[in-house]
C-alpha cells in the first residue's frame, strides 16, 4: 500500500512538474499593455557599417518615429588627447532628438555598447590603473557638467553591464570603483541612475542594490567558439519573475529592456559575413518572434538592439526589418 502511494504522489509530481514547465513557456505578462519601445543607437558602429551617421538617425527619428534613444559617450572620441574633451558628435544626436521630443539615456564612463566594450583613446593604454581611473572620473565629471541642463537626458546609465566578465576587452571588473564611479554620478545630478546586467548571466542583485533602475539585456540566439549558434531556452516568464524578486530583494524602482537583441550574432564583423549567415540568427521571422517574446516579459521599455544593421540591411537590398522596426514606431 505504501509502495503504491509514493508511486502515486511521485506521479502527480510530476504532472505539477509538467503543468509548471507547461506554464512558464505559455505565460503572458503583458496584461494587454502596451510595450514602449526604443533603440540604442552608436554613430561609431554605423561608421563602421560604412554609413552616414547622420542620415541614419536621421531616419531612425523621422521615419521609425523612434523617440526613446539609448546614447553612448564614447570616451575615445570624446577625449582623444589628454585634457581635450570634444563633444560635437554627441551634441548633434542629442540636439536631433530634442527637436522631436525625444528622450535619451545616456551611457557614460569607459564600457560602453558596442565592441570592444571598453572604448578607451590609445593614451589611456599607457596609464596605470590608478591613473585611468583617475581620468574615467574626470570624464565622469565633464560629462554631466556639460548636460546638466539637458532635459532631453532622462537617465544616467553609468558604464554598460560593469560586472561581465566573460565579454568585451576589457580589465577585469573594480567593484570599489565601480560603486565610487556611481557615488559620484549621484553627488553631480539628481536625474535616475541606470545600472544594466546580462539578463541570462546575472542575478542582477548587485545591480539593484545601487541602481533605480535595472536595465538588462535578453539575447534569443548568439554563437561562440565551443558550441557554434546557441539558442537560449529561457521563456519571457524567467524575466519578469526575476525581475520580481529582484525588486523585492533589493527595493530597486523599475527594471527594464536595456539591450534586445535584433541583429545577428557572428564570429565575424557584419561586413565580412554573407548575408545568408547572418540571416541564421536574425531575419524578419526572427525579428517578429523577439518582438512578440519582449511583450510576454510584461517589462517596458524596451531598447531595441541593430538598428544600424537594419538600416545597413534595407541598403543591400532587404527592407523587410527597417519595414516592421516602422510599424513599431507607428504602435509607440
Amino acid at each position: 500500500m505504501r509502495i503504491k502511494i509514493r508511486k502515486y504522489f511521485k506521479f502527480l509530481l510530476l504532472i505539477l512538474v509538467l503543468y509548471l514547465v507547461l506554464w512558464l513557456y505559455r505565460a503572458d505578462f503583458s496584461q494587454g499593455q502596451a510595450v514602449e519601445f526604443g533603440v540604442s543607437f552608436s554613430p561609431k558602429y554605423a561608421s563602421q557599417l560604412q554609413l552616414n551617421p547622420y542620415q541614419v538617425l536621421t531616419a531612425i527619428l523621422d521615419e521609425l518615429k523612434i523617440r526613446k534613444f539609448r546614447l553612448m559617450a564614447y570616451w575615445d572620441e570624446i577625449e582623444a588627447s589628454p585634457g581635450n574633451y570634444d563633444y560635437f558628435n554627441l551634441d548633434w544626436q542629442l540636439r536631433e532628438i530634442a527637436k522631436r521630443q525625444g528622450e535619451v539615456s545616456l551611457v557614460i564612463g569607459h564600457r560602453l555598447p558596442r565592441w570592444p566594450e571598453c572604448h578607451w583613446p590609445a593614451w589611456a593604454y599607457q596609464l596605470t590603473d590608478e591613473q585611468r581611473q583617475q581620468k574615467i572620473l574626470e570624464l565622469l565629471i565633464k560629462t554631466i557638467q556639460r548636460y546638466k541642463d539637458t532635459s532631453v537626458i532622462s537617465s544616467w546609465q553609468v558604464e554598460n553591464e560593469p560586472y561581465l566578465r566573460v565579454f568585451g576587452e576589457c580589465p577585469k571588473p573594480d567593484t570599489d570603483f565601480y560603486k565610487e564611479e556611481v557615488a559620484l554620478v549621484k553627488r553631480l545630478d539628481d536625474r535616475p541612475i541606470v545600472v544594466t546586467e546580462s539578463g541570462e548571466l546575472s542575478t542582477w542583485l548587485r545591480a539593484g542594490r545601487l541602481a533605480d533602475w535595472v536595465g538588462t539585456s535578453i539575447y534569443r540566439i548568439t554563437w561562440n567558439k565551443y558550441f557554434g549558434y546557441f539558442y537560449y531556452p529561457l521563456p519571457p516568464a524567467f524575466y519578469n519573475l526575476k525581475t520580481q524578486l529582484v525588486k523585492l530583494l533589493t527595493g530597486v524602482n523599475d527594471v527594464f529592456i536595456s539591450e534586445m537583441q535584433m541583429e545577428p550574432w557572428l564570429d565575424r564583423p557584419v561586413v565580412e559575413a554573407p548575408i545568408s549567415e547572418q540571416y541564421r540568427s536574425m531575419n524578419a521571422d526572427q525579428f517578429q518572434k523577439n518582438i512578440n517574446y519582449v511583450k510576454r516579459t510584461g517589462l517596458s521599455p524596451v531598447y531595441l538592439w541593430g538598428v544600424e544593421w537594419w538600416y545597413w540591411l534595407a541598403g543591400q537590398g532587404d527592407a523587410s526589418l527597417w519595414q516592421l522596426a516602422e510599424q513599431l514606431g507607428r504602435s509607440n
